[in-house]
C-alpha cells in the first residue's frame, strides 16, 4: 500500500515470494544485471565479464544451491551438519558415473536430464537413511555425527579407484552439454566457445547462464519450501522440537524430509561443480568444503534466502578481493607509498617478520591459510555481534534510512 509498505491486508499478500513493490523491483534490476554481465551492456558491469570473473560467478551460483540445502537443514529445520562434503561428493560421483566416458573407469555416457536429477536423488537417500540419528542425537552429538561422514567419504572416494579415479590424480566429468541420448553432436554446449542468437559467447558465459537459471529454480523452491506446511513444520522443530510433537508435528518425518531435501541440493550442486571444474580428486570432498558452506550459511544470514545468496557470493569471492589487497600491500612494502608502513607489517618481504608470506618458504601466513583465519575470524564475528549475518546488516541499514532521521 502507497506509504505503508509493510501492512499487508491479508496473509496471502504476506506470504508472498516478493511481497513489496520495492523487493519487486530490487529483484528485477539484479536479475537484468546479472543477464547483462556476458554481454557487456553497462560500462560499470563490462569488467566483470572477464573470463576470470565468469569463472568466480559461476562457482559461486553452484555454492548458492549447496548452501540453501544446507540453509533448509540448518538454518530452516535446526539440524547442524558437517557432512555436506559426503552428500556433494556422493552427487558428483553419481553424476560422473552415469554421464562419464568408460575409459577404464566406470561410466555409462547418459545425457544431462538424467545424471543431473539422478545426482540429486542418490544422495537424497543416503540422506534419509541418515536422518534416524537425528531424531536420537541433537546439537554437538548431531555435528559428531554428520563430520565422521565426511571422513567416511573421503576413505571411500579415495579407494574406489574405478569411480573417482585414483587418489591426487581424480578423473574428468563430462561436458556440460544437452543431448536428446548419446549422439555425438550434442544440440546444446555450453563449456565451448560459440554463437546464441548471433551473439558470440565464451563457454564461461554460456555456462554461466546455465547456471544462473538452475541457482534461479533452486532459489524459487527454497522460498517457497518456507512457505508450505513442511517448511513451518521445520520451523517449529528448530524453535522447540518437543513443543512441537506435543502439537502434532512428527519429528521423525520432519527431520527426515529435511535432511533428504538438503542432501538433494548438496548432489545437484556437487555434480554441477565436477562437471564445471572438469576434474576433481577425491580428496576436494573434505572437511574444509564442508566449513566453506557453515561459514557461508552463518555469514549470509541463517534461515534466510537472501542470506544464502549474499553469503555465497560473499564467501567465493573473498579469496580474490584478499589476494587483490594482498598483492597491493606486497607492492607499496617495497616502495615508499601513502600505506607503506602498514604493509610493512602485514606482508613478508625477503624473509622479513610479517603476517602474510607470499614466498613458499618463510615466516608469515600463506593466502591460503590467511582465507582459513579469515572464515573463523567472520563466523565468530557474526555469532558474537550481528546473528543473521549479512541479512541482518542489511536489515539494520534498511530500517535506519527508513526512520531517518528518527532514532527509534
Amino acid at each position: 500500500m502507497r506509504g505503508r509498505p509493510n501492512f499487508f491486508a491479508s496473509y496471502e499478500a504476506e506470504q508472498g515470494l516478493l511481497p513489496t513493490t520495492t523487493k519487486k523491483i530490487f529483484a528485477v534490476l539484479v536479475l537484468i544485471a546479472a543477464i547483462s554481465i556476458p554481454f557487456e551492456v553497462f560500462p560499470i558491469l563490462d569488467k566483470f565479464a572477464e573470463p576470470a570473473w565468469l569463472v568466480l560467478f559461476n562457482r559461486s551460483l553452484i555454492f548458492l544451491i549447496a548452501a540453501l540445502g544446507l540453509n533448509i537443514l540448518t538454518g530452516l529445520a535446526g539440524q547442524v551438519s558437517l557432512g555436506h562434503a559426503f552428500f556433494m561428493g556422493l552427487g558428483a560421483y553419481t553424476a560422473v558415473v552415469l554421464g562419464g566416458s568408460a575409459e577404464g573407469l566406470w561410466g555409462l555416457g547418459l545425457p544431462i536430464w538424467i545424471w543431473l536429477p539422478m545426482a540429486g536423488v542418490v544422495p537424497a537417500l543416503v540422506g534419509i537413511l541418515v536422518a534416524p540419528t537425528a531424531v536420537r542425537v541433537r546439537g554437538l552429538y548431531l555435528a559428531i555425527v554428520t563430520l565422521g561422514l565426511v571422513f567416511i567419504g573421503e576413505h571411500i572416494f579415495r579407494n574406489a579407484n574405478s569411480i573417482a579415479g585414483a587418489p591426487e590424480v581424480g578423473r574428468e566429468w563430462p561436458r556440460l552439454t544437452f543431448r536428446i541420448w548419446k549422439e555425438e553432436n550434442p544440440l546444446i554446449d555450453f563449456s565451448r566457445d560459440g554463437q546464441w542468437f548471433g551473439v558470440s559467447l565464451s563457454g564461461e558465459a554460456k555456462t554461466f547462464f546455465f547456471l544462473l537459471v538452475v541457482a534461479l529454480v533452486f532459489v524459487v523452491l527454497a522460498k517457497n519450501l518456507s512457505r508450505t506446511r513442511i517448511g513451518r513444520a521445520f520451523a517449529a522443530i528448530r524453535d522447540r522440537d518437543v513443543a512441537a510433537e506435543v502439537m502434532g508435528v512428527g519429528e521423525f518425518r520432519a527431520k527426515t524430509q529435511a535432511f533428504a531435501i538438503s542432501s538433494f541440493y548438496a548432489g545437484i550442486s556437487g555434480a554441477l561443480f565436477g562437471v564445471v571444474v572438469g576434474r576433481l580428486i577425491p580428496e576436494t570432498w573434505n572437511l574444509f568444503l564442508s566449513v566453506q558452506f557453515v561459514a557461508i550459511v552463518l555469514i549470509g544470514g541463517a534461515g534466510t534466502v537472501a542470506g544464502s545468496v549474499m553469503g555465497s557470493f560473499f564467501v567465493v569471492m573473498m579469496p580474490r578481493m584478499v589476494e587483490n589487497v594482498t598483492r597491493f600491500l606486497s607492492e607499496q612494502a617495497v616502495g615508499d607509498g601513502p600505506v607503506s608502513a602498514i604493509a610493512d607489517v602485514v606482508i613478508s618481504v625477503n624473509g622479513d617478520f610479517g603476517i602474510v608470506s607470499l614466498e613458499a618458504q618463510g615466516p608469515g601466513l600463506s593466502i591460503f591459510q590467511l582465507n582459513q583465519v579469515i572464515y573463523g575470524l567472520l563466523i565468530a564475528v557474526f555469532l558474537i555481534s550481528e546473528p543473521l549475518g549479512l541479512f541482518g546488516v542489511w536489515i539494520r541499514i534498511r530500517n535506519y534510512w527508513k526512520s531517518w532521521p528518527f532514532t527509534y
